[in-house]
């Protein structure tokens, strides 16, 4: 049994520009632990420190959220394409606007609070994936 897995471009420094690999993994969890030792620089982008999937790391095969499907007891089938999807596109969290997003601080109170220094990519407040 083999998928395909389809790496995002922004995964790409951290995989030698590497955009697919073929896995015979047979779930999520599985799938995740061999990503995480052919690219271990991924690790950090793809768990917390508690060893979680990071909330903003989605995964879908052919094409449908792996959540629906029933997640991390999904078993894979012979031919599944899995899209490995990080939500990068800024947002704001508790304490400002992420320093991603490209804004300005969010008036509260006709006070503008400062800008957040939490990455969207990464989610942590000292980014660790250089951006």
């Amino acid at each position: 049994m083999s998928v395909r897995v389809l790496l995002p471009n922004a995964f790409q420094k951290h995989t030698n520009g590497t955009r697919e690999i073929r896995s015979e993994a047979g779930n999520l969890p599985q799938l995740i632990t061999e990503i995480e030792t052919q690219f271990p620089d991924l690790r950090s982008h793809l768990r917390d420190d508690q060893g979680q999937v990071r909330r903003f790391i989605n995964f879908y095969v052919n094409e449908e959220d792996i959540r629906f499907l029933g997640n991390e007891k999904y078993a894979f089938q012979d031919g599944d394409e899995v899209l490995v999807i990080p939500s990068i596109a800024g947002g704001c969290c508790a304490h400002g606007e992420s320093r991603h997003s490209g804004g300005i601080g969010h008036p509260v109170g006709g006070a503008s609070r400062p800008l957040c220094s939490c990455c969207s990519y990464c989610g942590q407040e000292e980014c660790i994936c250089g951006d």
